[in-house]
């Protein structure tokens, strides 16, 4: 693993596969203003500049000029807008945060796991709520999701962990649909694969050993229209006075040659100067700034979308999101209600089904091909987990039609599973807010608005996790050696 995370992390491809959620493109999504072609306007001197137009970008930029509304500030975009991890995502609004709450309780400390853990929650909340209020209907719902656990190992330390979250978190968020509450069905509990629509036994014939549901556990989480709802925003922000160039990759971020105290930002139609240069960048960053090789690591995430059988016996839409988890890691899922009624299932994974823990799929930024392994398990995973009977093909034909898309996107993991947010040491005005982990959904939102107060020399706030912040020596410790998710809990 530390082989791929020594691979110089180099800038977006120019040809990524289509993702789905793109095949309405935003009315943002090639603009470019300032003319970055046109010598006669060249770039100028702004108060912000914002690399990256993903959800990070997005919030940076809604929360700079709701605190700052006299502000220049300007995006720049190596591809089209929100054409990276966000624009490509599952569709997933989900922390799961018990599969980290006590190995963070462990290294943590208590009081620093709950933050964890309610950051994630209120983000969820917010993310929604800000849904709402941007007229996204239809495409972002918060919900009940359910984890199928297929692993006795894994099953145990879910029980565990939930049962010590409960303890420690307050009565209010233990109540139905709170932060700490969970309903746990065993198996053998009379009724649970039917209504969660599983079947007893993983049937995907990609799988070689057996794997029998263990349980399932049922919680709140939600889904959306990841780049729909970023773009929204983005709207918003262009009429508060937000500058926008896509297809402008940066190339450079040195300290400025004519002001004190700033930034010069390069990319081939010209340079800008800023005094706060913010890097949402997750997977990209140490292309810019060096220092984070190995650090924030490249990671390709897997996605397609399937329409079920024609004789399925599924609820349209499917009232809950999905997670399928196994010993070695798990495939996330949603269904997507369509106009017709019907519903398309998103799911993506794969990693935890590759050799030695789909270590082929770090330190790439190539999100313009996709592995066939994974492709050969995932077109075959929702018969495998639903069953055929639920799934419900009828005909050859049926299933030839099962893949409407299939697309890849990168992802930027860290060595200990958090990401990194503030301001770089010996950098004054170059922050940064980057390496989710693939769960950037229930983070990002909340980690822009921490930044942007930090930015405006508040200090870290209450609510923030300490644990999320850049240090020297937090970056000096880094050894990465996989994501931190995808490694098998131990019960005690």
């Amino acid at each position: 693993m530390q082989a791929h995370a020594s691979i110089p992390v180099g800038p977006p491809i120019a040809t990524p596969l289509p993702s789905y959620w793109h095949s309405k493109p935003s009315p943002l999504a090639n603009l470019i203003e300032p003319n970055a072609n046109n010598t006669t306007q060249p770039f100028k001197k702004y108060d912000y500049i914002i690399i990256g137009s993903g959800i990070s970008g997005a919030m940076l930029a809604y929360n700079i000029l709701a605190s700052h509304p006299r502000s220049s500030v300007l995006m720049l975009e190596a591809r089209g807008i929100c054409s990276g991890a966000t624009g490509r995502n599952g569709g997933h609004t989900k922390a799961a945060s018990y599969r980290s709450y006590l190995q963070n309780k462990e290294d943590l400390g208590r009081e620093e796991a709950l933050r964890i853990v309610r950051l994630e929650w209120e983000c969820i909340v917010a993310t929604h709520r800000l849904a709402e209020e941007t007229g996204l209907r239809g495409e972002a719902d918060m919900c009940r999701t359910v984890d199928v656990i297929y692993d006795a190992g894994v099953w145990e330390a879910g029980k565990r962990a939930i049962e010590e979250l409960k303890a420690d978190a307050d009565v209010e968020e233990c109540k139905e649909g709170g932060m700490a509450w969970y309903e746990i069905h065993e198996a053998g509990e009379e009724g649970v694969l039917e209504t969660f629509h599983v079947a007893r036994t993983n049937g995907n014939p990609a799988v070689q050993v057996e794997e029998k549901v263990q349980g399932v556990f049922e919680y709140m989480a939600g889904r959306i229209h990841a780049y729909r709802f970023t773009t929204t925003i983005l709207q918003k922000c262009v009429k508060l006075g937000l500058q926008i160039c896509t297809h402008t990759p940066v190339h450079s971020v040195i300290p400025s040659s004519s002001t004190t105290d700033a930034w010069d930002v390069h990319t081939q139609f010209g340079s800008a100067t800023t005094s706060n240069v913010i890097l949402a960048t997750n997977g990209y960053t140490s292309y810019l700034l060096k220092e984070m090789q190995g650090v924030i690591v490249p990671m390709r995430g897997q996605i397609t979308a399937q329409r079920p059988g024609l004789g399925n016996t599924l609820t349209t839409p499917l009232p809950t999101t999905y997670s399928f988890i196994y010993k070695s890691g798990y495939e996330y899922m949603i269904p997507r209600p369509l106009e017709d009624e019907g519903q398309h299932i998103v799911i993506g994974g794969g990693l935890g089904r590759l050799p030695e823990h789909g270590a082929s799929e770090y330190g790439t930024v190539d999100d313009g091909s996709l592995n066939p392994q994974v492709s050969e398990y995932l077109r075959e995973s929702l018969t495998g987990y639903f069953g055929v009977q639920h799934w419900g093909e009828k005909t050859e034909d049926d299933a030839s039609q099962r893949v409407v898309q299939e697309w890849t996107g990168i992802m930027g993991a860290t060595a200990d599973g958090r990401p990194y947010v503030g301001e770089i040491p010996g950098k004054k005005g170059m922050w940064i807010c980057a390496g989710f982990n693939g769960h950037g959904m229930v983070l990002c939102l909340k980690a822009a608005e921490a930044l942007v107060q930090m930015m405006g020399g508040g200090r870290r706030p209450e609510w923030f996790p300490e644990s999320f912040l850049v240090s020297e020596e937090r970056v000096a410790k880094a050894r990465f050696t996989g994501r931190t998710d995808m490694k098998v809990p131990t019960p005690a």
